[in-house]
């Protein structure tokens, strides 16, 4: 992608009101535009973001069974009623016959009590990547608390709570390398369940800017949500507690029976009983992962996105452009980048670029430029590079003289 085509470009200044760093930034280098409190235009580079960050949860959920799927926005009000939810979800839009998703239970149970009617139909787990509506009155902190969000949840359904909770056992596991990959440190944190469930696991990214106060324990480690805290004892070994501050980005949970019995989601064992099917929920905020990476990963300048998730790899700058030859050098290199080499070990489809090819501002502007996006590694083709390319990773101060071809193999290692 050339940066002359790119829309929009980045803004010197945040937008007045965006207090949250993440909201800052992200606005500023072009990703997101607010709408609204709580509501956002996620622009192609976002995009791009919150597309890597997808695909590294559905290839997840696709290794430990998960089917996915696609459930509607829009939701019969008399499934709200039957479950009472309908008067006690204080977050819930509502519209004149149907409701704005804000989480699924009230369509896929009553899905699932049309296809599940014996043992042989379980274990079944289903996810989807999807848009949720949640009427926030304190829409704040960019991508941290919004109204319309994106987010995976899964659902499983079991034959028994031993089967579940087996289940329950890899989704945690998964949850955690999930996170890794994305290059976000989780803390597992107990907490209550509230109305799905008597108590859950929220994952918790630890930084002062977030809006969870959560205890760890400082003789076991263990980490507690503040609702579950007494006297500021341990609940695992009665150590004292520290406070922190932190962003939940994911929660899973056994799911109550109610559902089951208000939809009718009974199966038929091996012995022709009639039992009730057992589930857990699993989300993950897609688009709370972002804003938490940037709260993570910024320095005074802007964005420093970690490699998985970065909207490009290489930020490729063109200096003195006016002159031919590295004009000619430059649209060289943005093009080699880019083509697909079997001898690259990892890098057969090729490099993804970003390249400033604009030729009416000055080398400080595109520095400024490249720092503010984020992207993992700038490259600058420049009179003074001659036959190298000078190369700086985002996240270090060094700069190094290179080959295309060391290039592309500093790209390799990094993965």
């Amino acid at each position: 992608m050339k940066y002359s085509l790119l829309f929009p470009k980045t803004l010197k200044k945040a937008p007045s009101g965006a207090e949250s760093i993440n909201q800052q930034l992200l606005v500023r280098a072009g990703f997101i535009h607010q709408e609204m409190a709580g509501v956002y235009t996620y622009l192609p580079l976002g995009w791009r973001v919150l597309d890597k960050i997808s695909d590294i949860v559905r290839e997840e959920m696709d290794k430990i069974g998960g089917q996915e799927m696609l459930m509607p926005v829009l939701h019969p009000k008399a499934n709200w009623a039957k479950t009472g939810r309908l008067k006690s979800f204080d977050v819930l839009y509502k519209l004149e016959d149907v409701v704005l998703g804000p989480s699924h239970e009230e369509i896929i149970y009553p899905l699932l009590s049309e296809y599940v009617k014996s043992y042989k139909d379980l274990p079944l787990c289903l996810y989807q990547i999807q848009m949720k509506f949640r009427n926030e009155p304190r829409a704040k902190a960019g991508l941290l608390r919004g109204r319309e969000f994106l987010m995976k949840d899964l659902y499983s359904f079991h034959v028994s709570d031993e089967d579940r909770d087996a289940y329950y056992e890899k989704v945690r596991a998964v949850y955690i390398k999930i996170f890794k990959k994305i290059g976000l440190d989780v803390l597992k944190t107990k907490a209550g369940g509230g109305t799905f469930s008597d108590l859950s696991e929220e994952f918790q990214v630890m930084t002062p800017s977030g809006e969870d106060t959560i205890f760890v324990c400082e003789k076991c480690s263990s980490v507690i949500n503040k609702e579950l805290v007494q006297d500021k004892k341990c609940l695992e070994c009665g150590g004292g507690l520290q406070e922190k501050r932190a962003i939940e980005v994911g929660n899973i949970f056994p799911l109550k029976r109610s559902y089951a019995e208000v939809f009718n989601l009974y199966f038929t064992d091996k012995n022709g009983e009639k039992k009730i099917v057992s589930a857990g929920c699993y989300g993950l905020g897609i688009s709370r992962c972002m804003g938490a990476i940037v709260e993570v990963f910024h320095d005074g300048q802007g964005i420093i996105w970690p490699e998985s998730v970065a909207p490009f790899q290489i930020h490729l700058v063109g200096l003195d452009l006016e002159d031919k030859k590295v004009m000619d050098e430059a649209e060289k290199i943005y093009k080699l980048l880019q083509v697909e080499d079997p001898e690259r070990s990892r890098r057969t489809e090729g490099i993804e670029v970003l390249y400033d090819d604009r030729s009416d501002v000055s080398a400080g502007v595109k520095f400024a430029d490249a720092d503010l996006i984020g992207i993992p590694f700038r490259v600058v083709v420049s009179k003074k590079t001659q036959d190298k390319l000078e190369v700086k990773k985002r996240s270090e101060k060094e700069t190094k003289f290179v080959s295309l071809k060391e290039l592309i193999k500093m790209i390799e290692l990094s993965d």
